[in-house]
C-alpha cells in the first residue's frame, strides 16, 4: 500500500518557523506531484502548495506567498514544507498528498496529517 507520513508539526510562537516533512514509502515521490493541504478548526481543507514531478510549483493561496516554500529531496523520497513568519491563522492540521497526474489532481495518496499550532 502506498503511504505518506508527515512529521515536523508542533507548537510555535508567532513569527517562528517550522519545516514539515512528507516521507513516501512503497512509491517514488519524484514521479508524482506532491501537494500540501491544511484544515483549520471549523474550516474546509484548503490546498496550499504543490510541486510537480518536473519541479514546477503551484501556489494555491495568496496568504502563504513569500512565507511558505515547497521542496523535494529525491534521495530521501521526501517533500518538505518550509513555513516562515508563522501567524496564528496558520494553525491547522497539515496534510501532504500525492497525485500521479500532476498538480491538477486527483490526489489519491494521503498522509495522516500533522498538527501545527501557532500561539504565544
Amino acid at each position: 500500500q502506498l503511504q505518506l507520513v508527515e512529521s515536523g508539526g508542533g507548537l510555535v510562537q508567532p513569527g517562528g518557523s517550522l519545516r514539515l516533512s512528507c516521507a513516501a514509502s512503497r512509491f517514488t515521490l519524484d514521479y508524482y506531484a506532491t501537494g500540501w493541504f491544511r484544515q483549520a478548526p471549523g474550516k474546509e481543507r484548503e490546498a496550499i502548495l504543490c510541486l510537480s514531478s518536473s519541479g514546477g510549483r503551484t501556489n494555491y493561496v495568496d496568504t502563504v506567498k513569500g512565507r511558505f516554500t515547497i521542496s523535494r529531496d529525491n534521495a530521501k523520497n521526501t517533500v518538505y514544507l518550509q513555513m516562515n513568519s508563522l501567524k496564528p491563522e496558520d494553525t491547522a492540521i497539515y496534510y501532504c498528498a500525492a497525485a500521479p497526474n500532476g498538480c491538477s489532481g486527483p490526489f489519491n495518496v494521503w498522509g495522516q496529517g500533522t498538527q501545527v499550532t501557532v500561539s504565544s
